[in-house]
């Protein structure tokens, strides 16, 4: 079997996407001198040459240094852009880069792409208007319905909507939408190493609704969808109610759950997957990742943003690039990753 090959994008050049990148290259080392792993890394040159000596890392792209990732720039000749500030000149590189790694996956060049963060603000600035990864990434691949899905060791969540104002939620909540989210989740988690995915779907209205009381969207969409899935062979329960949903996966007691909007299901994943250290009240590690699903390439992002107010300092974290990496080896079926991811995707192993 070959080696898995995963494109990454830089993602906004402004933000830590070049840092980070640089030191999971390094980090990476032994697994892509021995064959086990290859990478193409996409972003501008320029900035990855200037990150690598302003912070005193490795820079894997420059003659004459050992092997280790492609590249493939983006860009004019010698374009870089300012660190930690938003600009569309940074938001169309981050484009061209997502850009070229599609176009990558789509032709089987790679077999999966691995983004770093962009900047919503940047991206729309240089003129391509969508409000996050998921919409970009369906436009470039001409896919429809796509899902995204965050997942931090057996936290795995998927989610009805994302980027949609909450007042817009209940009307997006059908159980057309609600059955391709399950039939995606359950998809990934089988690939992932688990048979029979055990899904739960969180619900819309506090107590599920109270009868009626609170909303009628859990009794009159959720429920109806759960039983026909139920009775179609898919191992699903709902809907629970989203203070207990995501303790309940914690447990073990599901595969996957299924938040019906962006914040119920994003919050408990990045409560988690950030370390924070209580002394400075800082965070000093991310972890998690961001899978979108439905799509005819695999994609897999870090789960977290572009920081660029510690942009350039050197103290950004890789952790959760390394683990996306390591998701869309899996997801690829063409390797274990590092043990990182795997300890949380499922028997064999373990994202706006």
């Amino acid at each position: 079997m070959t080696a898995p090959h995963i494109a990454i994008t830089t993602g906004d050049p402004a933000g830590i996407g070049p840092e980070i990148i640089l030191k999971a290259a390094a980090a990476l080392a032994p697994r892509l001198a021995a064959g086990e792993l290859a990478l193409t890394v996409i972003g501008p040159r320029a900035t990855f040459a200037r990150t690598a000596r302003e912070l005193g890392l490795r820079d894997p792209f420059a003659a004459g240094a050992a092997a280790g990732p492609a590249f493939i720039g983006v860009g004019a000749e010698g374009e870089d852009v300012r660190t930690g500030e938003i600009s569309a000149a940074a938001g169309q590189l981050a484009y061209a880069a997502i850009e070229r790694g599609v176009k990558l996956a789509l032709a089987g060049a790679a077999d999966a792409i691995c983004t770093g963060p962009i900047s919503k603000d940047a991206l729309n600035q240089a003129g391509h208007h969508y409000s996050g990864h998921t919409e970009l990434l369906a436009a470039l691949t001409g896919a429809s319905g796509s899902v995204m899905m965050l997942a931090h060791g057996n936290m795995r969540v998927s989610h009805v909507t994302t980027h949609v104002a909450l007042r817009e939620v209940p009307d997006r909540l059908t159980p057309e939408r609600l059955r391709r989210v399950v039939s995606l989740t359950a998809g990934a988690l089988q690939r992932l190493g688990i048979a029979r995915p055990r899904i739960a779907i969180a619900a819309l209205n506090p107590h599920a609704g109270e009868g009626g009381l609170f909303g009628t969207e859990d009794i009159t969409v959720t429920a109806p969808t759960v039983a026909a899935l139920k009775a179609e062979g898919h191992d699903v329960t709902g809907p629970v109610p989203g203070d207990t949903i995501f303790v309940r996966l914690r447990a073990g007691q599901f595969d996957a759950a299924v938040a019906i909007y962006h914040d119920q299901g994003h919050i408990p994943v990045k409560l988690l997957g950030f370390a924070v250290d209580p002394a400075t009240g800082k965070w000093n590690a991310l972890s998690g990742v961001n899978v979108t699903l439905g799509l005819p390439i695999i994609r897999t992002s870090v789960d977290h943003g572009t920081a660029f107010d510690i942009a350039g300092r050197g103290i950004a974290s890789e952790q959760s690039l390394i683990e996306a990496i390591d998701y869309a080896v899996l997801l690829s079926g063409k390797g274990r990753g590092t043990g990182a991811a795997p300890a949380g995707a499922g028997g064999a192993a373990g994202g706006g």
